[in-house]
């Protein structure tokens, strides 16, 4: 089993960047698939991206694609989300999730066991 606690969100202007963190505890970090969602009130949990084990391989949602981009470190067991160009409609809770049984970077949620407690994102315009 794997922990995962995000960070790094808060309040940014509109044209703004900010990263996301997300770290992670327990079992081996590198066996994991990890992805980030988001979810708005009043909306389904949505796909940001998601990232292989060694990160050689990357999806990204075609909302923020050009715009996000995930990476991870193994070493410090954290995976990250660069967000770009943020726009009022990023606004979100953020969650952190991982998978374990295949190599497959999935973009349905429901491919994925393991989650944070999520960081919340709002952008002004």
């Amino acid at each position: 089993q794997v922990q995962l606690v995000e960070s790094g969100g808060g309040l940014v202007q509109a044209g703004g960047s900010l990263r996301l963190s997300c770290a992670a505890s327990g079992r081996t970090f590198s066996r994991y698939i990890m992805g980030w969602f988001r979810q708005a009130p009043g909306k389904e949990r949505e796909f940001v991206g998601g990232i292989s084990w060694s990160g050689d391989r990357a999806n990204i949602g075609d909302s923020v694609k050009g715009r996000f981009t995930i990476s991870r470190d193994n070493a410090k067991n954290t995976v990250y989300l660069q967000m770009n160009s943020l726009k009022p409609e990023d606004t979100a809770v953020y969650y952190c999730a991982a998978r374990d049984g295949d190599s497959y970077v999935s973009k349905s949620r429901n491919d994925y066991a393991y989650w944070g407690q999520g960081t919340q994102l709002t952008v002004s315009s």
